[in-house]
């Protein structure tokens, strides 16, 4: 039986690397999601789903799928000796008792289904990847825990201007990942030798969600704050008072975005046909072909006013505890996409008599962002993109462009007033994120989250952060549910505030109702968030989630940027320090100030 199925093993991967070659047209007619199950009751072979599908399966059947599927293999070799796999959970009698053979945890990822099985023999399958060939074992629950803190980092801020600590992770789904952030700290000088011209802070925080490639997102990371406090210091130096008009300050930023968007689009473009050189096209028009979404906070330490600027589908939510002693949630940001109800009308308007600007839900019937940076084939027209195709590169305008630009990067701005001794924070995240949980979730979780610090704060070693919180919060409630206010609509119900509703969610399956679905690992709040996002308590699919490398786990997950923002009255040293015991132990950045 062992060589039947390692034959049926090497069958599928010759057939996988087919399917690899196969031309893009074809291979997206394959690509679907389902609902995930992980203890089915049947072993019965079922057809193909629209949507991912997770179980388990013996070894004949797992043979029997693989070799009608582009598939990706992994293993665990447990010790002849010990008669355990590393994966337990997988364990059969096959592979128990004192003569047991190693066994070989497989992960198959189908065209539509994604199916689990242990292989018994001593031949372990391994599959070629692009750094070199190696074996790729399914994880363990230490190794998924590695990978979801690698890019994790957390500092604490002992300023005195309102914010605390921020927190911050990244999971990638591509290779490289697409995603991006930045954060800074601004000193602005007062202006007189006043108490309220003292010096303050303006606090910058983003996270940039890139697609068809990461060079737009990286612009964004090193260029936007720059733009955007630019364009703050001359509206406030030319105000008459400390704090310009609201409006000022929003088209402050709002002009700073189209100026940079100006600069990736259309002067790059000037450069290009300037240069007159291949190589030298390849190098600028890189960050206009892809695209980014931005999603960048601000906050001003004097006023407490926390502005939120949003382009693309990026979510930033605040939570702040209510009189219940519960957490509320409260969007601060609106997914912009074609499927938008508010975006598409604006598009109808600025494009009358365009029956296809917004078309299944996206621009021009291919763009879900209606508003990103970057993404120069919407907003060149005809004429420039001919050009640089004859005489560079380029793909051909689509037949529907008619009146460009189609996608703008000016972004949306909201205000609200920050109470920091009420224990506010604030989560950005890129759409990632809200495909797998809902504002009110992801609010509960950071409040389960913050208890779990002030309980800590009884010992002798709690840091001033969790002593901050063990006195805002109190007693620490016995209810194993998430301590936040529940809204309408639920996350089974349509969106009606321009917000989408969790998809990954329904395409796996999983009860959104169910008890102890979420658990409390990470010392890093955001990495708190991911680990729930991908299944919390349940850590089978969470290893399984994890294991799965680029290009594949995209069909199941995206790139994933969280960063949480701690408002409160903590120490005043001036400084910003790195919490270690938050941040991953190879990664050494420098606090942003």
């Amino acid at each position: 039986m062992h060589q039947t199925a390692v034959r049926a093993f090497r069958t599928s991967t010759s057939y996988f690397s087919a399917v690899r070659n196969l031309p893009r047209t074809s291979r997206a007619l394959r690509r679907g999601t389902g609902p995930l199950a992980s203890h089915p009751t049947t072993v019965a072979h079922e057809p193909l789903r629209s949507s991912m599908y997770f179980r388990r399966l013996p070894v004949t059947l797992v043979s029997g799928i693989a070799v009608g599927y582009g598939a990706w293999y992994s293993y665990n070799l447990a010790s002849s000796t010990s008669g355990q796999s590393v994966a337990h959970s997988f364990a059969s009698p096959l592979t128990q008792g004192a003569d047991a053979l190693p066994a070989l945890n497989a992960l198959v990822v189908g065209l539509d289904e994604l199916q689990q099985g242990t292989v018994v023999g001593k031949v372990p399958i391994s599959k070629p990847t692009a750094d070199g060939g190696r074996n790729v074992e399914m994880l363990n629950s230490d190794q998924a825990t590695e990978k979801l803190r690698r890019m994790e980092q957390s500092f604490s801020v002992n300023r005195g201007q309102g914010v605390t600590r921020y927190d911050l992770v990244q999971l990638p789904s591509n290779d490289p990942i697409e995603d991006d952030h930045a954060e800074k700290i601004v000193v602005v000088p007062g202006r007189s030798a006043s108490a309220e011209g003292a010096q303050s802070d303006w606090m910058f925080w983003g996270v940039f969600d890139g697609h068809s490639g990461w060079t737009t997102s990286a612009t964004l990371r090193e260029c936007l704050i720059s733009y955007v406090a630019r364009e703050l210091n001359e509206t406030y130096k030319s105000a008459k008072t400390n704090s310009p008009p609201n409006e000022a300050i929003d088209l402050a930023i709002k002009t700073a975005f189209n100026r940079l968007d100006h600069e990736i689009v259309h002067k790059s473009v000037e450069k290009v046909f300037k240069a007159s050189s291949k190589t030298v096209a390849a190098e600028l028009l890189q960050p206009a072909l892809s695209g980014s979404c931005a999603l960048l906070s601000f906050y001003d330490s004097r006023s407490n006013l926390l502005r939120v600027a949003c382009t693309g589908d990026s979510r930033a939510v605040l939570g702040r505890r209510s009189d219940s002693g519960k957490w509320t949630a409260t969007a601060l940001s609106e997914d912009q996409t074609g499927g938008s109800p508010a975006e598409a009308a604006r598009m109808r308007k600025e494009h009358p008599g365009e029956e296809h600007v917004v078309r299944n839900g996206r621009v021009l019937g291919g763009l879900e962002p209606s508003r990103a940076f970057g993404d120069a084939f919407y907003k060149w027209s005809r004429e420039v993109s001919s050009k640089l195709r004859k005489n560079f590169f380029g793909r051909t305008p689509s037949p529907l462009l008619k009146t460009p630009p189609y996608v703008t990067a000016e972004p949306v701005v909201t205000t609200t007033k920050v109470n920091p001794s009420n224990g506010d924070f604030l989560v950005l995240a890129t759409d990632g994120l809200w495909e797998m949980l809902t504002n009110e979730e992801v609010v509960g979780l950071v409040g389960q989250w913050i208890e779990t610090q002030a309980a800590t704060a009884t010992s002798s070693s709690a840091s001033p952060f969790e002593a901050a919180w063990s006195k805002m919060v109190g007693s620490i409630s016995k209810n194993k549910a998430l301590p936040v206010e529940q809204a309408e609509p639920s996350a089974s119900s349509p969106s009606q505030d321009g917000q989408r509703v969790p998809i990954r969610v329904q395409q796996w399956g999983i009860d959104p109702m169910a008890k102890n679905r979420f658990t409390v690992k990470d010392s890093n709040a955001a990495t708190h968030l991911i680990r729930n996002a991908l299944g919390g308590a349940d850590d089978e699919q969470v290893r399984s989630l994890l294991t799965l490398p680029a290009p594949f786990a995209r069909r199941y997950r995206d790139d994933l940027t969280v960063q949480v923002i701690f408002f409160g009255d903590g120490p005043i040293t001036g400084q910003v320090t790195i919490n270690l015991d938050a941040t991953a132990p190879d990664v050494k950045p420098k606090p942003k100030i």
